[in-house]
Parts: C-alpha cells; structure tokens; sequence
C-alpha cells in the first residue's frame, strides 16, 4: 500500500487498480494481499518440516482519496500465515529512526490532527510445523558448528533491533532503484544465522536486488531466489560476487567483536569455563565450544542465473587479535 508497488500490482491484478482509481483503499489493500497469499502458500508448500519463514515487512500510511489511515500488513500477514499452517513466533521490531526534525505528521502542535510518527519495520517469524529435530551425529556436529556466540545471542534475539541501519543503493542501478525495497545486508544474514545451519538451502521469493542470496553466501549456506523483474539482473550479479568481500569483512568482524569481548570480561575480572575448540579463544558457553565459522572464499558464475560459491573455515588470524588476548590465549 505504498505509492511505488502500484503498478506491479495492477499488472498482477486488475481488479486492484480499479479499487486505487475508485479511491476503495481497504479494497486495494485486500486484493494485494491476495496476491501476496499465492506466495505465502507455496513457500509453506516447499518448506521443509521446522523450518523458519522470516517475513521483513513495513505497514503502510497513505491518503487515498480523502482518507488518510494506516494498512496494517503485519496484522494481515500473520492472519494469512495462520491459516496456511505457520505457527507464528515472537516477531521483532526493527526501529529505523529518522533524524528528520519536524518528522511528526499532522497538525502540528494542535489537538486531534496530528499522528504518531512511524520508524519501525516487522520481522514476522513464522515455523511449519513442530520444532526441528536434529537426528544423525553429522547433523548434530552441522548445527554445533553453526553456533553464534554468547553475547550475539543477546542482540540478535532481543524483540526490539535498532542497531541495524538502511542499506547503500551504491550497487544498485539507477532504472531499477526505484523497483527496490533493498534491506541492509545484515538482516538477513542475521536472520540466516539465527534459523539456519550450514549447507541448509534458503528461499528469498522476491529476491529484489539479491542481498539474500548474498547473506546465504556470507553465511555458508545454499540459496534460491525468485524475482519477477529481469532488470534486476545486472544488479543481482554484481551483489553475489560483491558477497565474498562483505562475507569475509563480516567473519573477521564477528571474531574481532568476539575476542574484544572476552578481553574485556577478562579485563573485569570474569573467568571463562570454556574455550572455544577450534580457535582456542574463550567463551561464555558449552554451546560455543564447537562454533566454526566459514567465510566465502570464491563466486564463480556457472549459468546466467546460477552461481557456485567455496567456503573455507576462518582461522583466528582473520580477526584482529588483541596482544593481550594472544598472551592469555597461549597461557
């Protein structure tokens, strides 16, 4: 229910842009998510019992004819999911704060015309069916490896996100920009890493721009992408081969991040129960004993739209490693 999804979605369905010209905004609204329900029933159908579905969506404030009011996708979304089959899940809010000085809408500083300004996003999280099981030893190691640390945890899944910032538009083309809904990097790799382990295969259906695919190569993981606008294409291609240098920038990021924490709990005096079995560093859990984290180490095209990615673990050496966390290291 934003200005630049109108045409795409007149050209889905007809019956929406007579509801837009007639100034029927709850019709517009319910005819689009119809279209969106199509989507939402085949991601159930070819997702694999206890996996994840991660929803980014924004709900919408718009004047269509002489009335402005707020078109709650998240609301409808949910109910939509419900009703396939999902269980939803505690979602997140993902607070994009302007710094726009008069960013309230309305009548100024007068009663009863003004409105709440709106800077957050949803992610709605959704699973098909029960918890997922992890049987054979091979899958139990897989998901060990794909352990993130202690204090990621924390932040990842808290309710509220506000660390996460708008995404650069540098490698995005200027016909296709105003197609796109790019999210920055980290939401989904973040959301990968959360859901996934290493070598499971994720589904972006509106691949956009290709930063989920991107996320999936970062992160060491297969993907599948779907998008419906060929002049993506160009863009799509230069963001998977841009994904080994933001993978590896990101893996060295999470072990410089790591090891300055521990520095830092040493430094106050905190000693650690466990170390780290690959990387001999500590950590705050059993858990993160056999983390391991991969980094992309090559792209290569195979067709126009498929790539085939290697990956390497990251040794200790690819953070950078504080003196005094080296000294007790080596102890």
């Amino acid at each position: 229910m934003i200005e630049m999804w109108d045409a795409a979605f007149r050209e889905m369905s007809p019956p929406v842009g007579d509801a837009l010209s007639s100034s029927d905004g709850n019709a517009a609204f319910e005819l689009m998510h119809q279209e969106l329900d199509r989507v939402w029933k085949h991601c159930f159908r070819v997702l694999r019992p206890g996996r994840f579905a991660c929803v980014n969506i924004g709900d919408a404030v718009r004047t269509i004819g002489d009335d402005f009011q707020i078109y709650p996708n998240h609301a409808r979304i949910v109910s939509a999911m419900s009703k396939i089959g999902f269980a939803p899940l505690p979602d997140v809010l993902w607070r994009k704060q302007t710094n726009a000085p008069n960013k309230f809408m309305g009548s100024g500083m007068l009663p009863a015309g003004a409105y709440v300004t709106y800077e957050h996003e949803y992610v709605l999280i959704f699973r098909k069916g029960a918890k997922r099981l992890f049987k054979s030893e091979e899958e139990k190691l897989r998901r060990r490896q794909s352990a993130f640390f202690w204090e990621e945890r924390n932040v990842w899944f808290s309710d509220i996100w506000t660390d996460l910032k708008g995404t650069s538009q540098g490698l995005v083309d200027e016909a296709v920009r105003e197609r796109s809904a790019a999210f920055p990097f980290e939401l989904p790799y973040r959301l990968i890493s959360m859901y996934s382990v290493y070598g499971d295969t994720v589904l972006d259906p509106f691949l956009g721009t290709g930063t989920t695919a991107a996320a999936a190569v970062a992160s060491g993981r297969n993907s599948v992408g779907v998008e419906a606008h060929k002049g993506f294409l160009g863009t799509i291609d230069r963001i998977i081969r841009q994904s080994v240098k933001d993978g590896i920038g990101r893996i060295r990021g999470r072990i410089t991040q790591h090891i300055d924490f521990a520095d830092s709990r040493t430094k106050s005096g905190y000693e650690f129960k466990h170390r780290n079995e690959f990387y001999g560093f500590y950590v705050m859990t059993s858990q993160e004993r056999d983390l391991l984290l991969y980094q992309p180490e090559s792209v290569k095209q195979l067709s126009p739209d498929e790539y085939q990615a290697s990956h390497v673990p990251a040794t200790r050496a690819s953070g950078a490693v504080s003196a005094r966390q080296l000294s007790l290291l080596d102890a």
